[in-house]
């Protein structure tokens, strides 16, 4: 391949650092997929434990969406950030940060006793994926400078990604099994280590010294997360509730100052300008898409297995392992399927495969067999391989190697923000569509008052008791709950097919020649 061409023997200290970079490539490329595995680890993991977690600390459905969203939150607000630190002051050295971070927020939760030390803990985390993200996507561009080869460089970290959604329906089921749900997080802590190992022998990465964009980067940082937290917050509120307007309203006077602090900044910590070129701004609406529904669409999926279907983690592991794999193996091979068809054509279709899915799982009822499924489950994972991965590739290919830092912070925030929009609209909808169903589900189950009452304010509190539920109350439960899991579904296939629309339409096919 181009990118692996011999050069002619360098001398002097620049040829030193040249032929460092050259011998640490697959080192490189290991250790960077090792960051995107934890990072995304963390998410499943804490998904599958989100029951469990549920009934040992007694957590309202509302309040239990932080768990999950608060790590996302958190990775959304900064990564933007985390790219430029690391252009600053070293990709490795944040890259290191990163995975120190999410040791110690792994540890934090491990060690939760109550659902505020939980959601501290995945704010800790999230710092650190925020940190891992964007540095070990530019670490891998600045590495591999041809187009080709690294085109499927970054499609082999978005598959790595992948591995570490699979396994961690896996690891938290097999862990609790045996033991409590704090167990769940020593894996991140153990594969956090095995990658402080590996990075070791990573060349660091330090493109400017320029000076730091402060401005930029706190305007950049609370207008995300302001906006994040009301759209998460407004779904258990209000979205016109006191405290959600103020941070609609911060999040909006923080946006306006970050684009006039970045077009008057002689250093931006992003170049609005890349946003000029219709194709960068739709592949940056895609990435944040392919979350959205990669993300949003498993939490429903292990949400209706565990509850509706009431089958275990562990259980429920293996079943979205179909989706996963899928997924793996799907965005391995794309790498070297957009050499030859270009972008437009993989994203596009993944886009319409995934909204055929996602209309087909909605059409199914709470009792219909894995069986059944999941053909459904496999063709979902496949369409956010032809999706999640070319769309980062896509972003990192549209501009010059010196902007890889850039770039892959802005294509990083594009698809945390549609992760983290995932799992909390998703999620919201998921509860506020049960909690509204469930009343006439119990009535034409013949469940009268004053069960019918308390049932109702259990399931809104989150507290339903240790004893086994009559059959028409846990008929209706199920029932109510399957009707949220769809109507998540159902948005998720119209988002989908909305984009494929936009993609067809703006995306270059070979953003990478000129």
């Amino acid at each position: 391949m181009t990118g692996n061409t011999a050069a002619p023997p360098a001398s002097g200290p620049a040829g030193v650092v040249r032929s460092a970079v050259r011998g640490s490539r697959p080192v490189t490329l290991v250790a960077m997929c090792l960051g995107a595995m934890i990072t995304f680890l963390q998410i499943t993991a804490t998904v599958s434990a989100l029951t469990t977690i549920q009934q040992d600390l007694r957590v309202d459905p509302t309040t239990l969406i932080w768990v999950p969203s608060a790590y996302t939150l958190m990775v959304a607000s900064v990564v933007l950030s985390a790219a430029t630190l690391g252009n600053r002051y070293g990709r490795k050295r944040m890259f290191g940060a990163g995975v120190l971070a999410m040791i110690v927020g792994a540890a934090v939760v491990a060690g939760a006793p109550t659902v505020a030390w939980v959601i501290l803990g995945q704010l800790v985390a999230g710092l650190g994926g925020a940190l891992i993200l964007p540095n070990s996507l530019a670490i891998l561009g600045a590495t591999f400078t041809d187009p080709h080869r690294r085109t499927e460089v970054i499609t082999a970290w978005s598959a790595a990604s992948g591995i570490g959604l699979a396994i961690g329906p896996l690891i938290a089921g097999t862990l609790l099994k045996h033991y409590a749900w704090h167990s769940v997080y020593l894996s991140t802590i153990v594969l956090g280590v095995v990658t402080l190992v590996a990075a070791i022998g990573v060349a660091e990465s330090r493109p400017s010294a320029g000076r730091l964009d402060v401005p930029g980067l706190l305007f950049g940082t609370v207008a995300i997360a302001a906006a994040v937290y009301a759209l998460i917050q407004g779904g258990k509120d209000g979205y016109t509730s006191p405290v959600v307007t103020v941070a609609w309203i911060a999040a909006a006077a923080a946006v306006v100052a970050f684009v006039l602090v970045e077009l008057r900044s002689d250093a931006p910590m992003l170049d609005l300008r890349l946003f000029r070129a219709a194709s960068f701004s739709a592949v940056m609406v895609v990435a944040a898409v392919s979350l959205f529904g990669f993300t949003g669409v498993a939490i429903l999926l292990v949400l209706f297995h565990e509850r509706v279907q009431a089958l275990s983690p562990l259980d429920t592991g293996w079943r979205m392992l179909v989706l996963f794999g899928a997924y793996v193996v799907v965005a391995f091979g794309a790498g070297r399927a957009i050499r030859r068809t270009g972008f437009k054509a993989p994203l596009t279709l993944g886009l319409v495969l995934g909204a055929a899915a996602s209309f087909g799982l909605a059409a199914q009822g709470p009792t219909a067999s894995f069986g059944h499924r999941w053909p459904l489950f496999a063709l979902f994972g496949a369409a956010g391989g032809l999706v999640v991965a070319p769309a980062t590739a896509a972003a990192l290919a549209s501009v010059a190697p010196a902007q890889a830092g850039m770039a892959s912070g802005a294509v990083n925030a594009a698809r945390q923000v549609g992760s983290v929009l995932g799992t909390s609209l998703l999620g919201t909808l998921l509860t506020t569509t049960m909690l509204a169903d469930l009343p006439g589900r119990l009535a034409a189950h013949q469940v009268g008052e004053p069960t019918r009452g308390a049932v109702q304010a259990a399931v809104a509190a989150g507290v339903t008791g240790d004893q086994p539920l009559p059959d028409p109350v846990r008929a209706a439960i199920a029932e109510a709950m399957t009707s949220g899991v769809q109507a998540g579904l159902r948005i998720n296939g119209i988002v989908f097919l909305v984009t494929a629309v936009l993609t067809l339409a703006l995306v270059r096919n070979r953003p990478h020649q000129p």
